[in-house]
């Protein structure tokens, strides 16, 4: 199933978004476009700023929308074949040239699946209580290689995604991407405004690196 591109919500209009860089946000299991849309006040206004849905519906009576199924937490084939219907929309309907993602969840492991299969397309990722998916993929090597600039973000008191997967996350990651971000004491599933603080300095960072 595809994204649809009439329920993006984007913080600039079409005539103003040539020549700057993008940042996509992939909201969480049960939410929607408008979740994580309300962060755009905390972030650098140099980028545009599109916030998408994700296209399945989670089993009734949960609200929202979901990337894939939740009893595929921690498989890969649910997070590839959402990555690759992200990646399809991404190529349909924008033409940035640098683009980074912002992601929560499974937002977060979405996004990190993306810059796996396509580590050449993007510049960075915000990865916000989020995970890497167990598996290999072929452009594993081609990641670690280029290793671009990743900020995860996860509550000491997060009891969403299972340890398992943190723990192959925390392993994973240093070995594929230039990783930065911060456990934070207390905090649960959800973001802070100390995080919030966290990731706006990543990402003015990453502007001073599509300047030079």
């Amino acid at each position: 199933m595809s994204l649809d591109p009439e329920v993006v919500r984007w913080s600039v209009p079409e005539a103003e978004r040539a020549g700057r860089p993008l940042l996509v946000l992939l909201h969480g299991y049960g939410s929607d476009e408008n979740d994580l849309y309300g962060l755009v006040p905390y972030l650098p206004d140099s980028f545009v700023i599109a916030s998408v849905r994700a296209p399945l519906a989670p089993p009734w009576p949960m609200p929202g929308n979901a990337w894939y199924p939740i009893d595929e937490l921690g498989r890969s084939v649910g997070v590839t074949d959402a990555a690759t219907r992200f990646i399809a929309w991404l190529d349909e309907h924008t033409e940035a040239s640098a683009v980074g993602l912002l992601g929560f969840s499974q937002g977060g492991a979405v996004s990190l699946q993306a810059l796996r299969l396509q580590p050449e397309r993007f510049a960075f990722v915000v990865n916000l209580s989020g995970y890497v998916s167990p598996g290999a993929l072929e452009t594993d090597a081609a990641l670690a290689a280029r290793k671009p600039h990743v900020f995860w973000g996860r509550g000491s008191r997060d009891d969403v995604i299972p340890a398992p997967l943190v723990e192959h996350s925390v392993e994973w990651l240093p070995a594929h991407v230039e990783l930065s971000g911060r456990v934070y004491p207390g905090l649960t599933h959800s973001v802070s405004e100390e995080e919030l603080a966290d990731v706006r300095s990543f990402l003015e960072h990453r502007l001073d690196d599509l300047a030079e």
